[in-house]
């Protein structure tokens, strides 16, 4: 190695933790004010995204990390805008499975689309930054367990 060539420290587990952190509260902060603007709460908006196919009431809550008896609560406030709709499951009639209504589908495609500053954020990446951010994402997910 010459004079010249100098090889960067390496990153810490700790400084990519905070940084993903950073930017995940960004993101939600954008996500949040952008629910506002259409009514609905973060958790209400992040409801929508997650029932883009039929979810079970239980594994709703699962994925917004909150009680069941708090997504009843949310359920509700979507069913009563028209957002999402309740019916029993074929296999058990006790278990509720949460879809996501057409007018649903449209208020959630506004949200993300008013998410003015993830949009600046994400358009400022060349195609390669964005093609390996979407890969690493992809490849964290199913290791987060999520």
């Amino acid at each position: 190695m010459d004079a010249m060539t100098t090889l960067a420290p390496p990153v810490s587990t700790p400084a990519l933790m905070e940084a993903v952190a950073a930017v995940s509260a960004a993101y939600f902060l954008d996500f949040a004010a952008a629910a506002g603007r259409h009514g609905l709460s973060s958790s209400q908006a992040k409801a929508l995204g997650v029932v883009l196919e039929p979810v079970p009431m239980r594994a709703l809550a699962g994925r917004l990390g909150c009680d069941a008896s708090n997504v009843t609560g949310i359920v509700d406030r979507l069913e009563g805008l028209g957002l999402a709709r309740r019916e029993a499951a074929a296999s058990d009639r006790r278990v509720k499975i949460v879809t996501i209504t057409d007018q649903g589908h449209e208020v959630l495609l506004k949200i993300r689309a008013d998410m003015t500053r993830a949009h600046r954020a994400l358009d400022s990446l060349s195609e390669e930054q964005r093609a390996g951010l979407l890969t690493m994402c992809r490849q964290l997910l199913p290791l987060l367990g999520n």
